[in-house]
């Protein structure tokens, strides 16, 4: 038997070292995803500039990682030493900062941005809530196209103030994100942030012509005064449109015509666990949401489905094929790892995610993926 054993044992080395890495199962792609954080990312920022919410972080082709920064630091002792940092920050792969605009203020929408992306073409198209506008940039800053009129929204009055109507073609109330559909540059609107706007997503051509619009579906289960929150609106390799709706703790599932598909429920979670006294213990459950940001991961199949849950400020990770979690990354905290208010999360294309944090987070994190 040993003589045999030891034949076995030699006829298995010779095979393996014929056939090479393939002569072993791979057990690793099947593994979920893991991640840690990458220290010291982006590099320190240059002329004592400080960061402040940050409304959107975006992709282009090269991997550069573009933050738009809300500028909304307004206590003195914080700038005691320091000057707010311009609106559009562009990073390198490094962390290393290689363009900013500077002197666009008077052109952007009020600087409450919420969300952006990059077309096949490299060009960035960015929305803020506190405006009623959509804006088309090159890459470098310049400004294309511009879908409504600055200061004016989608409502009785044209005011944040007044009924929203979900009406115009050309105007929008609380626009929060932006997805694009690759085979025909079609624009794909998340229209509504908050209960008081708009609840609609409008598609409009590249050229910014509306096309058609819908409204998120309603369960029966939802409380009478349910209204849908579009907090993010993503599009897959298939041509299914998801969009968060973020006081729903779900995200809904279209196809490009506005057909409704399905829910996906994200378990709710508060930032756990509360002691007694926690000064959030009686927050409304679902002020945060469950579902706040969605995006995909890069490889040719699309696997996983990221979506944020910022009440546990994870990012979680769904077998796109079941819309199971199978892994999740991230804890409250404002130390390197944890979050704040996690709000954008995409991945570039080496699987590496990029985590900006509104309210008091004021920041941009790098996570990579751990073999």
């Amino acid at each position: 038997m040993i003589k045999r054993d030891n034949f076995l044992l030699t006829a298995c080395a010779a095979l393996c070292i014929a056939l090479g890495p393939f002569a072993a199962p791979v057990k690793a792609a099947d593994a979920p995803p893991k991640y840690e954080v990458v220290a010291n990312w982006p590099k320190a920022l240059p002329q004592y500039w400080v960061l402040g919410q940050v409304g959107g972080v975006c992709i282009d082709s090269k991997d550069h990682v573009f933050v738009l920064n809300r500028r909304d630091i307004e206590d003195n002792n914080e700038l005691d030493s320091g000057v707010q940092a311009p609106p559009v920050l562009e990073f390198d792969p490094e962390g290393t900062l290689v363009n900013s605009w500077n002197n666009h203020l008077d052109i952007l929408p009020n600087l409450f941005f919420h969300g952006c992306t990059f077309d096949k073409d490299d060009n960035m198209w960015l929305v803020s809530v506190g405006d009623g506008v959509l804006q088309k940039w090159s890459h470098d800053g310049k400004l294309l196209l511009q879908i409504g009129k600055k200061g004016i929204v989608d409502s009785s009055d044209g005011t944040a103030k007044g009924k929203p109507l979900n009406a115009s073609q050309t105007q929008f109330f609380r626009p929060a994100g932006i997805a694009i559909d690759p085979t025909n540059g079609d624009v794909y609107l998340a229209d509504g942030e908050a209960p008081r706007a708009n609840y609609r997503v409008v598609v409009l051509n590249k050229d910014g012509k509306f096309l058609r619009q819908w409204e998120l579906k309603k369960k029966e289960t939802d409380p009478a005064d349910w209204q849908p929150v579009l907090h993010c609106i993503a599009m897959d390799k298939d041509g299914n449109v998801y969009v968060c709706d973020r006081q729903g703790q779900r995200f809904q599932i279209f196809d490009k015509k506005g057909n409704f598909k399905r829910y996906v429920d994200i378990p709710f979670t508060p930032r756990t666990p509360y002691p007694a006294t926690d000064q959030f213990k009686n927050a409304k459950v679902g002020s945060w949401g469950a579902s706040v940001y969605i995006t995909f991961s890069t490889d040719p199949a699309q696997k996983y489905l990221l979506n944020i849950h910022e009440a546990a400020e994870q990012v979680l990770f769904l077998d796109r094929s079941t819309m199971q979690v199978v892994s999740s990354f991230g804890r409250p905290g404002h130390q390197a790892g944890a979050m704040v208010h996690a709000h954008f999360s995409p991945m570039d294309s080496k699987g590496n995610v990029y985590v900006g944090e509104v309210s008091t987070g004021r920041r941009i994190q790098k996570f990579k993926p751990v073999p």
